[in-house]
């Protein structure tokens, strides 16, 4: 490349990302290095939220510099460059790639500072939208990281494999970010690429907890049961006995069929989980069942249909709105579904079984249903101590619908002799 394609270049860098000084000789305050400090000051005390005005007045200084000033040039036409000496050549060359160097930096430093503070304080999108800009071999490792789990944070994974591989590649032996890789590819369903990231690293260290776990659940999910079952088994043996170490050992164990060993990590697994965990109980009880252990495992499969039924005052509120949508777009089957459900969760609700007798004996036409909802409604008012005037008209109407059903009976049969 000729030089004078490389000044022209190195003058446009300068002129679009260079923070320029200022040529004034007499050593003033420089406002952008104030804001930088003031701001720097309160993040020292933890104040993130007087650090943000800080920053943002330092960025807009420094973007402002960026846009609107231009770096002191030698006062040279560049058609002339070539005419001189190669030696004064390379010596204003090396001037303007410092200056463009140090302009970037600048630059660079602002933005970082920018977005960690809005990083600290959960503004995940801002901080990955100002740390994409900064030219990756000028992002600090700091930095660099906050890039990457800011898309994690969003929930943005494939962004969050693609930055964290380029940081992999410049940082292999940052364990917290290969064992989230090797997870982010197991969430894409890409297990194979999360196990070769997890083998490059593991080749130089072994014994990293947090890469040794995300690696045995990529092996698990790649139904490698026998190599991620060695990888538990080498956590355990580091006292990893997190509940989701033993409950996958355990389950490992099941799906090679050692399954004496299976159930002594799922035991384990379901008392550190505070017997809580439906599915470690189901999984127990089956490798109970398996191994002849039929009382305990007749308990735990027991306990897990318990643990597996929704929360009651939930699926109370969820089926109770559910029958009113149902009633008021006029799907009244549906209504009617919606409200028997309810009575399963909250089989004292008096309302609820005059609703589904009216929906049956107005709307649905089915006066053998709305007897009998009508009559299981009166059985449960008649225990109230002291009905409300309304639920006094709902006892009456009732009486009055199961009159006219057995009167109707009556004449029904007369007709029939």
């Amino acid at each position: 490349m000729k030089r004078q394609t490389i000044i022209t270049i190195l003058l446009a860098l300068v002129a679009v990302a260079g923070l320029a000084k200022t040529k004034t000789a007499e050593v003033k305050a420089d406002s952008l290095l104030l804001f930088v400090q003031a701001g720097d000051s309160c993040m020292q005390q933890y104040n993130t939220f007087e650090a943000l005005k800080y920053y943002q007045e330092a960025y807009a200084i420094a973007k402002k510099r960026s846009q609107h000033l231009t770096l002191e040039q030698p006062d040279l036409p560049l058609d002339k460059f070539d005419d001189l000496p190669e030696e004064k050549q390379d010596e204003i060359i090396e001037h303007l790639k410092k200056s463009a160097d140090n302009s970037s930096v600048v630059n660079c430093m602002v933005q970082m500072k920018f977005a960690n503070c809005h990083y600290k304080r959960g503004n995940y999108r801002e901080a990955a939208d100002l740390l994409k800009l900064v030219p990756e071999d000028s992002l600090s490792h700091d930095a660099f990281r906050q890039l990457c789990f800011s898309y994690q944070k969003q929930g943005d994974n494939d962004s969050f494999i693609y930055w964290a591989s380029q940081l992999n590649y410049r940082y292999p032996m940052d364990g917290e970010v290969v064992a989230n890789l090797i997870l982010a590819h197991v969430k894409a369903q890409q297990p194979q690429n999360g196990i070769i990231h997890g083998l490059i690293y593991s080749q130089r260290d072994s014994t990293n907890i947090l890469v040794n776990r995300a690696l045995a659940d990529a092996w698990f999910v790649n139904r490698d049961f026998t190599a991620a079952g060695k990888l538990y088994n080498r956590l355990l043996e580091q006292g990893d006995s997190t509940f989701n170490t033993l409950y996958s050992a355990g389950m490992c164990y099941s799906q090679i069929e050692e399954l004496e060993q299976a159930y002594h990590y799922l035991q384990l697994a379901f008392l550190i989980s505070g017997m809580q965990h439906y599915g470690c109980a189901y999984r127990l009880g089956v490798v109970c069942i398996d191994t002849k252990r039929y009382p305990e495992g007749l308990g735990y499969l027991d306990l897990a249909k318990q643990l597996m039924r929704p929360d009651t005052t939930i699926m109370k509120a969820i089926t109770l709105s559910q029958g009113e949508g149902y009633y008021l777009t006029q799907h009244y089957e549906e209504a009617v579904t919606a409200w028997k459900e309810h009575l399963a969760y909250n089989p004292t609700s008096i309302a609820t079984y005059y609703n589904i007798a009216n929906a049956y004996a107005y709307l649905l036409k089915d006066g053998k249903q709305a007897e009998s909802y009508y009559r299981q409604f009166l059985d449960l008012a008649r225990k109230e101590e002291k009905p409300t005037d309304k639920l006094k008209e709902m006892i009456k109407s009732a009486k009055d619908m199961i009159k006219d059903f057995d009167l109707n009976r009556k004449l029904s049969q007369q007709n029939n002799q």
